[in-house]
């Protein structure tokens, strides 16, 4: 076999496992990712916890920090169980984007945490800025739903 064919046989080889095992990791990475951090904030060891304070006396103060930190964390620990499951992806995608909207509103009302200055973002805010990779990701799974029936 020359070394083309098995350049091309290699790469193909390597495409069909990346095939085999990319839905599979990325429900896992989801699952690992919303589930850990969501049970930080239920524990509360989360490093989030100051940002999601500041942002609960802002917008919702008429419930308890330490009320709200464990829905919030609850939240997300569901998030992460229902992406490992296939059937569930019309039911986490709207949960998703609740979730991400709650997520980004501090980039707009805590600039003072989340910008060193204009498009510079702190620790916190690139911590935010990088749900775009979640968001993403989430995106791929749906795209790969089987489409629902039309009734006959």
């Amino acid at each position: 076999m020359s070394y083309k064919k098995q350049f091309f046989s290699a790469d193909q080889s390597l495409i069909n496992i990346f095939k085999s095992i990319s839905m599979p990791f990325a429900r896992i990475s989801l699952f690992v990712v919303f589930f850990w951090f969501g049970i930080l904030k239920v524990i509360g060891a989360s490093p989030a916890n100051p940002l999601v304070a500041q942002l609960l006396e802002q917008t919702i103060p008429f419930i308890t920090f330490s009320q709200f930190i464990i829905l919030f964390g609850l939240f997300e620990m569901l998030i992460g169980i229902l992406f490992l499951f296939p059937k569930t992806v019309r039911v986490v995608m709207p949960l998703l984007g609740l979730h991400m909207i709650t997520t980004i509103v501090p980039l707009i009302l805590l600039t003072s945490i989340t910008w060193q200055s204009p498009l510079i973002p702190t620790l916190e805010g690139q911590y935010i800025i990088k749900n775009i990779v979640l968001i993403a990701l989430a995106c791929v799974i749906a795209a790969n739903v089987t489409p629902l029936q039309r009734a006959k």
